[in-house]
């Protein structure tokens, strides 16, 4: 269900033709998130009073005001994890359930100053540690499509929001696959930006080297949009590019002869399901036709991504998640007597399973005797998969690969298996290793459940990414 017939693009048109006002935009996002949200979890805060001042103003500004906004009027929703001023951030943590920061996240300022209105903030694993939006603190998240299986995660929440017709576009954080996996169980486009594209700054940090925030929308149009939004120049952040993207519509005129769309055996290979193998080869035949060429290539260390990127992140982790031990802010915890109690209760109490899990294998691998058996190893690993990827692009402009495994699974199927969990995420890891972008990019369904198919392409080319998105959207709606 999308929120908005027309393309964002189009609706700031309209808005400013006088046809429809930001004011009703943004009343008819908040009734909706009021009539659907209670049974899908995927606002954990809808910030109505706040929304509905903001499009009143915007509404009062000059004429030429207004047309220097690329978002005017556009509600968006914001993953809970990315900072807002005056507005609570809890990465759906009990650790965090209190804390209300004094600052806007430079992502929430470009938004702000490009006319969106946010609306409100969205559910997610806590810290964003999870693939099933069912690690949060204030209760699971469900598919739009089918309630009784998982929307994908961390950034479940947001593509939910998306899905559902809630808002038509929503911030989300990408770590392992964390904008891509969501995006495609819920039938919705996910973009992760080339790593240092967009600031980081206000990102409440999981694994520093791997987390980009990105958008998600219903139209591959819409998120190279918000890409160009969000990407502008941040001194605030240190790793932030100066590398602004540019939507040039030249991007979406369908042209892709000559396109050459790299197939890696690695991704094809056992496990991964029909149901989501047949419907990327149909899309890949399609553009086979429109002029596209398929290109064998090869990943030879993917087989490590996995353990590659689960050392990597548990071990950014473990220094991240330091800082909260009830001494500074967030939670703490007075029963007991002594500062190492007070410690011990906090991180024991204020924080979840899967967040444990994580610190206590990133802390293991950084420890004295492991570090150079586990986490220098892994890093060795991640630059053989760089390497890997550089040398596919000499062969190809993008390559193409399933998202997940198999399409959103049931609520709770995979709660008491960690490491199958972790697997779902065996086709997404890479990029964020290598730092390139990627996009998933709904190409049909199995079962009723929609299925994406995820373009990755070489540091910058993002470009790429939406022009093939785009030509896959529109040869699946012709079809």
């Amino acid at each position: 269900m999308r929120f908005l017939s027309d393309t964002i693009s189009e609706t700031v048109r309209n808005i400013h033709s006088g046809e429809i006002t930001s004011t009703s935009i943004v009343k008819r996002s908040l009734d909706t998130i009021a009539r659907g949200n209670e049974n899908l979890n995927a606002f954990l805060s809808v910030q109505s009073d706040h929304a509905l001042k903001r499009a009143s103003e915007l509404d009062g500004l000059p004429a030429d005001q207004k047309k220097s906004m690329p978002l005017f009027g556009i509600p968006v929703a914001i993953k809970d994890n990315i900072c807002t001023k005056g507005v609570p951030t809890t990465c759906a943590s009990h650790m965090l359930s209190n804390f209300v920061p004094p600052y806007d996240a430079s992502v929430v300022e470009f938004l702000l100053n490009a006319g969106a209105v946010p609306v409100g903030k969205t559910n997610l694993d806590e810290f964003a540690m999870g693939s099933s939006t069912e690690n949060s603190r204030f209760g699971i998240t469900r598919n739009p499509v089918d309630p009784s299986k998982i929307p994908g995660g961390s950034s479940g929440g947001s593509a939910a929001a998306v899905g559902a017709g809630f808002v038509p576009a929503a911030l989300g954080s990408d770590t392992g696959g964390s904008i891509r996996q969501p995006a495609s169980h819920c039938g919705v486009v996910g973009l992760k930006p080339t790593y240092g594209r967009v600031s980081r700054y206000g990102l409440v940090a999981f694994a520093s080297s791997l987390d980009q925030i990105g958008p998600i929308t219903s139209d591959v149009r819409d998120a190279g949009l918000l890409l160009e939004v969000l990407s502008q120049v941040d001194s605030r952040d240190s790793t932030c590019a100066r590398k602004p993207f540019s939507n040039n519509q030249d991007i979406y005129s369908l042209d892709t002869r000559g396109l050459r769309i790299g197939l890696p055996a690695e991704y094809f290979g056992e496990g991964l399901s029909d149901d989501v193998r047949l419907p990327i080869m149909n899309l890949l035949d399609m553009l086979k036709e429109r002029g596209a060429q398929a290109v064998p290539v090869s990943l030879p260390n993917l087989r490590f991504a996995i353990a590659t990127y689960y050392i990597i992140c548990t071990a950014e982790a473990s220094s991240n998640l330091a800082r909260y031990d009830g001494v500074k802010y967030g939670f703490r915890d007075t029963r007991g007597k002594t500062l190492t109690d007070m410690y011990s209760l906090t991180r024991q109490n204020g924080l979840g399973d899967e967040v444990k899990r994580r610190i206590m294998l990133g802390t293991y691998v950084l420890s004295s005797g492991y570090y150079d058996a586990y986490y220098l190893k892994a890093a060795k690993v991640r630059t053989l998969i760089a390497q890997d990827f550089n040398a596919a692009f000499e062969k190809c402009d993008v390559i193409i690969s399933p998202v997940s495994t198999t399409p959103a699974f049931s609520i709770g199927e995979k709660t008491e298996d960690p490491l199958q969990m972790y697997l779902t995420d065996i086709y997404t890891v890479s990029a964020n290793l290598a730092g390139i972008p990627g996009i998933s990019v709904p190409c049909g369904t199995a079962g009723g459940l929609p299925v994406g198919v995820q373009f990755i392409s070489s540091h910058w080319r993002e470009d790429l990414l939406l022009k093939v998105g785009y030509a896959s959207q529109v040869a699946l709606e012709n079809r």
